[in-house]
């Protein structure tokens, strides 16, 4: 169960309060001091990149960002309402090739996001499907870090 769920319009000014409240669910959830400006740095970079998406794709559906605290790890997902590849709904079409001018310009725009957020956080799942597509982000907590 999510310990925090954020929805919000797809609008760059909202990116930072996400930022905000990651690190601050993070903190509580007792993710190292150390590592909080890659929690908010990665946070920032995923919902920028799915704010970027919905605006490009005129997706009206709210970015999400659902942040859950379990007894040895911190993990934060970012969802985006565009369909993946090969999916009925795809913005892509049924062959698979995107329309419009910008594409090849907002695919380097999106390989670069993902390339940020895997050097700042260790453990990185990227999903997509017919509901869209996910980051997942998870960070270790306090509790989980074993003494000798």
């Amino acid at each position: 169960m999510p310990t925090v769920e954020l929805r919000f319009s797809a609008q760059p000014e909202h990116v930072r309060t996400a930022r905000l409240v990651a690190a601050a669910v993070a903190r509580r959830a007792g993710v190292d001091e150390a590592v909080l400006d890659e929690v908010r740095l990665a946070v920032g970079e995923a919902c920028s990149r799915a704010v970027g998406l919905h605006r490009s794709h005129d997706i009206a559906a709210p970015v999400t960002v659902v942040l859950t605290e379990d007894e040895k790890a911190f993990s934060i997902e970012v969802g985006d309402g565009v369909p993946g590849p090969g999916s009925d709904t795809s913005p892509a079409g049924a062959n698979g090739a995107a329309g419009g001018l910008d594409e090849p310009d907002a695919d380097v725009e999106d390989e670069m996001g993902l390339a940020v957020i895997s050097g700042l956080v260790d453990d990185v799942e990227v999903r997509s499907g017919a509901d869209g597509g996910v980051i997942r982000m998870t960070w270790p907590t306090a509790s989980a870090v074993v003494l000798p």
